[in-house]
């Protein structure tokens, strides 16, 4: 019941960014010091997983150039004496088996799911959605993976979100079966608070069983105009257990500008060196 391959929804517009995502895929934005996507691969990589498989668009061949060799810089670094770099150059090409698939559309994070149909239809498979990006003890995928493993079916994380961010995500309802895992039952993707079905929002990690594929198939366009993937999750839980579970650790929101300006000064601060750097413009404009 292991999971080995994990999905990556990339191809998103980016618009939030632009322009400077007209050319660059906001995956690529960096964070403190590697990029985005950089921290979902490696928590992947760290849960078990051993294939990538990354729905891109056409504007994101800026990941596909990170994740492979690039000769010229590798030999010029050599030749430098530059030995540190360079060896960090190679392990980045060689971190893991990546498969690309395109997303022709831009119709929804359920369709972008839907594009991994011919490398994942066969396993349950985890999707992560580098946007998120977490940081704890235990990767927040791993914690999904060991409940799929005791317990089967599909998991996803949940956190407990105010009131005034209910209509920002995916809300999940159902029963506490234990300590921070639920079964779900009813799942709305973006609702208004008066509507939301509880307080628990779904964050961007999953574990799917390759039945969503057939759902997904069969889905009609939700909020948005999108194939909405939670739409697609709550039609599974009439057929296989859904499971919830709170994660531990801590998340940050890269997927807004506020948000990733915030991640990279608090991730900075986490750091010896650049704590000085930060705290020295903080107490020059005191």
């Amino acid at each position: 019941m292991t999971v080995k391959k994990c999905l990556f929804p990339v191809a998103g517009l980016g618009t939030r960014f632009l322009p400077v995502t007209k050319e660059i895929a906001k995956e690529m934005l960096p964070l403190v010091n590697r990029p985005i996507i950089s921290y979902g691969v490696e928590e992947a990589l760290a849960s078990g997983c051993e294939d990538i498989v990354m729905i891109t668009g056409r504007t994101k061949r800026s990941i596909e150039n990170y994740f492979d060799r690039s000769f010229e810089l590798e030999d010029i670094l050599k030749r430098r004496g530059k030995l540190e770099l360079y060896q960090k150059m190679i392990q980045i090409s060689e971190m893991a088996e990546v498969l690309y698939i395109r997303q022709r559309e831009p119709l929804g994070l359920g369709h972008a799911v839907l594009c991994g149909e011919p490398v994942c239809k066969d396993e349950f498979f985890g999707v992560i959605l580098p946007d998120d990006v977490f940081i704890g003890k235990a990767p927040v995928l791993s914690q999904l993976i060991k409940v799929h493993e005791r317990l089967g079916g599909s998991v996803v994380a949940l956190e407990k979100v105010a009131d005034k961010d209910v209509s920002r995500y995916g809300i999940a309802a159902g029963d506490e079966v234990e300590s921070g895992i639920f079964r779900i039952s009813d799942m709305v993707e973006k609702p208004k608070l008066e509507d939301a079905p509880s307080r628990y929002a779904i964050m961007g990690r999953y574990v799917l069983s390759p039945e969503i594929f057939t759902l997904l198939h069969g889905q009609q366009a939700g909020t948005g105009g999108e194939i909405q993937l939670t739409d697609a999750i709550r039609e599974l839980t009439k057929s296989e257990p859904v499971w919830g579970v709170v994660y531990h650790g801590k998340r940050f929101d890269c997927g807004t500008q506020k948000g990733w300006l915030s991640a990279n000064i608090q991730l900075a601060l986490d750091d010896d060196e650049l704590r000085e750097v930060v705290m020295e413009i903080v107490n020059a404009q005191k």
